[in-house]
Order: C-alpha cells, then sequence, then structure tokens
C-alpha cells in the first residue's frame, strides 16, 4: 500500500471544556506559544467537515516547543457543545497522552500539579537495552487529559 505522498505531522488536537484556561496551562508550564490568530470557526463547511451538526468552536494552536518557528502544533478547540467523555486512562484504545522531553521530570510534574494538573502514578526510572536509561511520569492537565514527562539518559 502507498504512503500518503507529502504527509508530515501537522497538530494534534484536543478539545476541551475552557480552551482558554487549558492554553494558559500549556503555555505556562511546557512553553508552549500561541500560533495567532484565535480561532472562532462555525458554518456550514465545518459541519460537513468535521461531522457535527451546528458546529460551532473557538480555539488556539499552541506551537510546541523545541522545534522552531515552522514546528507542530497542539490545536486546543472548545465547541459550542462538547460532549462529556469518561476520564483518559492510559490502557484505554485510542489516543492515549501527550509526551514532553523535560529536563527534570519531578520539578515537571510539581509544575503540572502547581498549575492545575495533578499527577497518574509516580516518577519511575529504568534501563531500556540498547537505549539508555528513561525516567518518567504520567500526570494530567487540568481536563483530565493524559500528559508523559520524560527524560532520557545515555548509557
Amino acid at each position: 500500500m502507498p504512503a500518503a505522498r507529502g504527509a508530515r505531522y501537522g497538530h494534534t488536537n484536543l478539545i476541551a471544556h475552557d480552551w482558554r484556561r487549558l492554553a494558559d496551562f500549556y503555555e505556562h508550564v511546557f512553553g508552549c506559544l500561541s500560533v495567532p490568530p484565535p480561532r472562532n470557526q462555525k458554518g456550514e463547511w465545518l459541519e460537513r467537515g468535521t461531522g457535527v451538526p451546528g458546529a460551532q468552536l473557538e480555539g488556539v494552536h499552541l506551537r510546541l516547543p523545541g522545534h522552531g518557528e515552522n514546528g507542530p502544533t497542539l490545536e486546543i478547540y472548545t465547541y459550542s457543545r462538547v460532549l462529556p467523555q469518561n476520564e483518559p486512562v492510559a490502557n484505554r484504545a485510542g489516543y492515549g497522552h501527550l509526551a514532553f522531553a523535560v529536563d527534570d521530570v519531578k520539578q515537571a510534574l510539581t509544575a503540572v500539579i502547581d498549575a492545575g494538573g495533578t499527577a497518574v502514578g509516580e516518577v519511575v526510572s529504568m534501563v531500556v537495552e540498547g537505549r539508555g536509561r528513561i525516567e518518567f511520569a504520567y500526570s494530567r492537565d487540568p481536563e483530565g487529559n493524559i500528559i508523559e514527562l520524560q527524560r532520557w539518559f545515555a548509557m
């Protein structure tokens, strides 16, 4: 099967109950930067494209850290009608988590918690044969989405 020609990663989308609060969290904790303009979209084209009758949304794209001005973004939108979802867990099928490489996992976990997030698990460290040692922890943003904080050490 042929690959999609010219494919390159663009963005990840999070649907939020409060896009401003969630964007502020990712800007404050991880240094993401807003990519203007803020989005305010509605209309028949959006309904057709998303398959959501009456689709109307607001939100923002945040440039993810470490990839420069043309790097991928985290798109955070709030629809006028947000459907409820069970709290994400690490082993549920589908998208599981966002991962950020950080200089200090414990400090990053503290920053997540101080900004309104929570810890999911504890900070652990293990050796991955042929790769090095990884230290990581799972956490949640203020709306419950899982974030992996990780640091790799060469062996």
